[in-house]
């Protein structure tokens, strides 16, 4: 894995109620934060979000889409790779990846309220 662990400055826990979560990721734990530009950048990479919704829903979401979702929101990409994120997903499986994956896809959905 490329990065090191602890680098940068401590982020703040990840706050659900604004659709965050968190991920671990080349040895730390990473801020997954659905921004505006995070989705929008995760669309035109994934097609629609209300698809990529559904197909979650129906259990057909890919493990690369998953990836690809969590690389897109994560709010700070320096010192590693989008393989990481591929890895950290691995490392957790599907069942360890759902937690962020449903607080991410309520933020899609819910917004902010």
């Amino acid at each position: 894995m490329i990065g090191r662990a602890g680098a940068g400055p401590p982020q703040r826990p990840a706050n659900a109620l604004r659709g965050e979560a968190s991920l671990h990721v080349a040895g730390a734990e990473r801020m997954l934060r659905p921004t505006f530009a995070a989705l929008v950048a995760a669309e035109e990479e994934l097609g629609s979000l209300f698809a990529l919704v559904e197909r979650a829903g129906e259990g057909h979401l890919r493990l690369g889409e998953l990836a690809t979702l969590f690389w897109h929101c994560l709010a700070e990409r320096e010192g590693f790779s989008r393989d990481d994120v591929g890895e950290a997903v691995l490392a957790l499986g599907l069942a360890g990846s759902a937690k962020p994956l449903r607080t991410i896809l309520a933020q899609i959905l819910q917004g902010r309220g």
